[in-house]
């Protein structure tokens, strides 16, 4: 349940068009449900905006399947990320409507209409092999209603390619920039643009790269002072701060 449901819920109590007792039983597990391994959150998304996401990892297919459906059943918008293949049959089965990206490695239920911002989101992306956290990002931005306008590949190895996409990036509200090897990406973007850059720096990289270390370790050092960075591999993470920052711009 989000603020507009509740809104249309207590107007209807008020009218006359529900009943006091069926308006209960519709609030009964507002704040959270017990399944007994999990605790659902039905009140996010009136604190927060946007209601809890599943993060898959560690769960089983099962778990993850009827956390899933109880959100789905208070008609909430459902994002589940880091699943694999077993996580979406088994909640396929208790959703149709379900939808999986095997290169973001998301589930996404989408129940109310889209209602796409104002403003747009900027997502750059360094190579075809660090898209797994760029889509992961992108996935997270449009099941909150962004829309998002993408630069994949252009990476500073072929820096022409960036430069030709300087257009579209003068005309967004905040820019994310995925990046691994050295992560070097986030502070040319940084250069570039006046709005704030979220760098995220992923595991993509021979050796030396650390697993993501060294590119974490060079967007924390970007001398652009426009950039502020995520944890490695966190598309989720900038993707829902990248959200806010943008519905932030648009209620000014």
């Amino acid at each position: 349940m989000d603020e507009k449901t509740l809104k249309q819920l207590l107007n209807d109590v008020s009218a006359g068009k529900l009943s006091t007792e069926a308006a209960l039983d519709r609030l009964r597990h507002l704040p959270f449900e017990d399944l007994g391994f999990a605790r659902v959150d039905h009140h996010r998304a009136i604190r927060c905006g946007f209601p809890e996401v599943v993060f898959c990892p560690r769960k089983t297919p099962e778990q993850v399947a009827q956390i899933v459906e109880r959100l789905v059943q208070k008609g909430s918008n459902v994002l589940a990320t880091r699943a694999d293949q077993q996580a979406y049959e088994q909640v396929k089965r208790l959703v149709a409507d379900a939808r999986y990206n095997p290169i973001s490695r998301t589930i996404v239920v989408r129940q109310k209409p889209c209602e796409p911002s104002a403003g747009a989101v900027g997502l750059v992306c360094a190579g075809t092999s660090d898209l797994f956290v760029a889509e992961e990002a992108r996935e997270t931005l449009e099941i909150m209603d962004q829309r998002v306008e993408t630069v994949y590949d252009v990476g500073v190895a072929g820096l022409h390619r960036l430069l030709s996409a300087s257009a579209t990036l003068a005309k967004v509200n905040v820019v994310i920039v995925v990046a691994g090897m050295e992560g070097a990406l986030p502070s040319v973007v940084g250069g570039l643009v006046s709005v704030p850059v979220i760098a995220v720096p992923t595991s993509v990289g021979y050796g030396a790269s650390f697993g993501g270390l060294a590119a974490l370790l060079g967007m924390l050092n970007s001398c652009a002072s426009n950039v502020s960075v995520v944890n490695i591999d966190n598309g989720f993470g900038a993707g829902y701060i990248a959200a806010m920052i943008n519905r932030l711009g648009e209620k000014k």
